[in-house]
């Protein structure tokens, strides 16, 4: 697995390594001693969703203490990942990373504790799976808008298919960061 620092510290994109033949391909998508150098954290669940193109969801967090590190990677089909900087100490507050997630490239993203995260499906019935450092608690979840100005994430899309409540979500400058 090939590990590589972005800009932003602490969010990571790992690579694995595929061995394809004819009759397919095999690949160790996680093993917690070859990323541990980078990534401390112990995975407790995952989850799984099913998007159609054009569905955005994000940007969303969760509050300690229920706090949640993400490694995320797509099955079948492609995103545009991101992730935003909230950890108020940091040299990059407020800053985004973003990146193409697909089942064809098989690159995951780790997103640390202290970021809000949202993804942009590219394409129909797109698979995404990810690891969650803590347990989801719907009363620690908070949401920035996905198209708030201060942020300046250019996702490629003017109109979403958003969930109500991502439409709802604060905007960046009245966000108070816990972390």
């Amino acid at each position: 697995m090939i590990l590589e620092k972005t800009h932003i510290e602490d969010v990571i994109l790992l690579t694995p390594r595929v061995y394809k033949d004819d009759r397919g391909y095999f690949m160790e998508s996680y093993n917690q001693k070859k990323v541990e150098i980078l990534i401390k954290d112990k995975f407790v669940q995952d989850n799984e969703s099913v998007s159609h193109k054009d569905v955005l969801r994000g940007l969303h967090l969760q509050q300690p203490p229920f706090a949640q590190s993400k490694l995320i990677r797509v099955i079948k089909g492609s995103i545009l990942d991101v992730a935003v900087d909230l950890r108020k100490d940091s040299n990059t507050y407020g800053q985004h990373f973003k990146h193409v997630l697909s089942g064809e490239n098989k690159k995951q993203l780790y997103v640390p504790v202290g970021f809000a995260h949202g993804f942009l499906s590219l394409e129909d019935d797109t698979i995404l799976n990810y690891k969650c450092s803590d347990y989801y608690n719907a009363g620690a979840e908070a949401s920035i808008l996905w198209n708030d100005p201060d942020l300046k994430i250019d996702w490629g899309i003017e109109n979403p298919n958003l969930a109500e409540k991502d439409q709802m979500a604060e905007n960046f400058v009245t966000f108070e960061s816990p972390f």
